[in-house]
């Protein structure tokens, strides 16, 4: 399908890349320049810091607005951006729609970033993130029972392998785990890196430069699940899941195969190709008509799943 003509406007008005070039503090400024128009005023924040696994580890917990007195459901976020870009307040937004559209506490982490802290400190930090979270949800006025990761791109494989984890180690237990166009298998072979190899936003170039700054250092021959969670030993068992992919993302495959995978391991997993918009869709949600529906059936999956 072609790209979204209305999208396509916007990129022409707004262009923006992610690139590696420059070097990691060029890449992160890039990101942070790009407008991003204020949501959901209501929804509450509070920012904290807890006991990471490299030292305080800052997270903000957002509210929405009818949090009334129950307990609230619990969303753990993991941001994307190749696990180099990104933070709580270039997700402020994404956070917040999320918070808003559940009706959830979520919890954004502001986990360490590469090449400075390369894989595997993204994932402790989200990892003890979660478990803080579930041992202190009372005091949080949130209920521990209904716990769900959410992330995307290089967040949806945090969430991914921290869904993986939970399992492992028997708890938390997950009700859900959304998946925004996720980086599963790494498998480059697959149709979707050609097909979209100089596509917007994201091409096959700075998947490898941002790939390569947060586990250059592994041998992707024998990499362990919690870097790449489609080479699970095992996805028995795992949360059910919803992912979201795009048609014009070198990832759409990486997220479509992995679907597949928790579906032939009995895992409920609902595979949503939102085929005419780009990586980094979550974005564009109230900009682009397109990509506010595709934004708005994946949270309602979620808003089901924690009921």
């Amino acid at each position: 399908m072609p790209l979204d003509p209305i999208l396509e406007k916007v990129l022409e008005a707004v262009p923006f890349q992610l690139t590696t070039e420059g070097g990691p503090e060029a890449t992160r400024q890039r990101f942070r320049d790009v407008p991003r128009p204020e949501v959901h005023p209501e929804v509450t924040a509070e920012d904290r810091e807890i006991g990471g696994p490299g030292g305080p580890l800052p997270i903000r917990l957002y509210r929405p607005a009818d949090a009334g007195t129950s307990p609230l459901p619990i969303v753990m976020f993991f941001h994307g951006g190749g696990w180099v870009v990104g933070d709580l307040d270039t997700y402020d937004g994404a956070a917040r729609v999320h918070a808003a559209e559940t009706g959830a506490l979520v919890v954004a982490v502001d986990y360490r970033l590469a090449p400075e802290h390369p894989y595997p400190a993204a994932v402790d930090d989200v990892w003890a993130a979660t478990r803080w979270v579930a041992e202190h949800a009372d005091e949080l006025g949130a209920d521990a029972r209904r716990i769900a990761v959410a992330g995307d791109s290089a967040g949806g494989n945090l969430a991914a392998v921290v869904a993986q984890l939970a399992r492992d180690a028997d708890g938390p237990e997950l009700r859900f785990q959304l998946l925004w166009y996720p980086a599963t298998t790494w498998d480059v072979t697959l149709p979707s890196f050609t097909e979209n190899a100089n596509a917007p936003i994201l091409d096959t170039v700075s998947v490898g430069g941002f790939s390569r700054w947060y586990a250059g250092h592994v041998d992707l021959s024998n990499a362990p699940a919690t870097l790449i969670p489609g080479r699970a030993e095992s996805l028995a068992g795992l949360a059910p899941a919803y992912i979201a992919v795009a048609g014009h993302d070198p990832l759409r495959d990486d997220g479509i195969r992995y679907g597949e995978l928790l579906t032939a391991a009995g895992v409920p997993a609902e595979v949503h190709n939102a085929a005419s918009l780009v990586h980094g869709y979550l974005g564009y949600a109230g900009i682009v008509p397109a990509a506010t529906e595709a934004t708005q059936r994946g949270l309602a999956a979620l808003r089901a799943a924690l009921g």
